[in-house]
């Protein structure tokens, strides 16, 4: 079985938590039994997170070697000039060493999405952009830390894709926050 999940902002990639007060899990989504994330997303990230009870389903999906694209759509603070965005496609050097390079292109007009809660913060006096970023490495807090080496700190992060498998439902339209969907492999 896989699950198509879109994981809402500050709800934790886990389905337990012991801290106090605990935070939300993926334990209040109704989600099936024996499914475990492929994967993970930061709390303060959204989007697609994939489940399954399938371990080696699980491995392809998530292990380097086998270079599963993962697509973000990343609202960035600035406005990006082309050599930011060169380094990112040439990929930077981060402190646990360089990163593969990544497809980058700016997503003008920006996604229709829906609401983040809490909001991003507005500044009036300091543009932003969304940008689509396509990497095949999982490193921890990989595109903020990227973004950030290149002098485009990130303000929201929205996992889109892995692979073949995008943020929608069976019925193709896009899962809203912290709904689900069995994926028809």
């Amino acid at each position: 079985m896989l699950i198509a999940f879109n994981k809402p902002y500050g709800v934790l990639c886990q389905f337990t938590d012991r801290s106090q007060p605990p935070r939300p899990t993926l334990a209040g989504f109704g989600l099936p039994k024996d499914v475990y994330p492929a994967g993970r997303l930061d709390h303060d990230s959204e989007g697609l997170l994939l489940l399954t009870d399938d371990g080696a389903l699980a491995h392809r999906l998530t292990d380097p070697r086998h270079k599963q694209p993962k697509t973000y759509w990343v609202q960035v603070e600035g406005d990006p000039r082309e050599e930011q965005l060169q380094a990112l496609r040439a990929g930077v050097v981060l402190n646990d060493g360089p990163t593969r390079p990544a497809k980058v292109r700016r997503l003008d007009p920006p996604p229709a999405l829906w609401p983040r809660d809490p909001p991003v913060r507005y500044r009036k006096t300091v543009p932003d952009a969304w940008l689509e970023l396509v990497i095949t490495e999982g490193r921890n807090r990989q595109v903020r830390r990227m973004t950030a080496a290149v002098g485009l700190p990130t303000l929201r992060l929205v996992r889109v894709a892995i692979g073949p498998h995008r943020l929608h439902g069976a019925d193709g339209t896009p899962l809203p926050p912290g709904q689900w969907s069995e994926v028809v492999r």
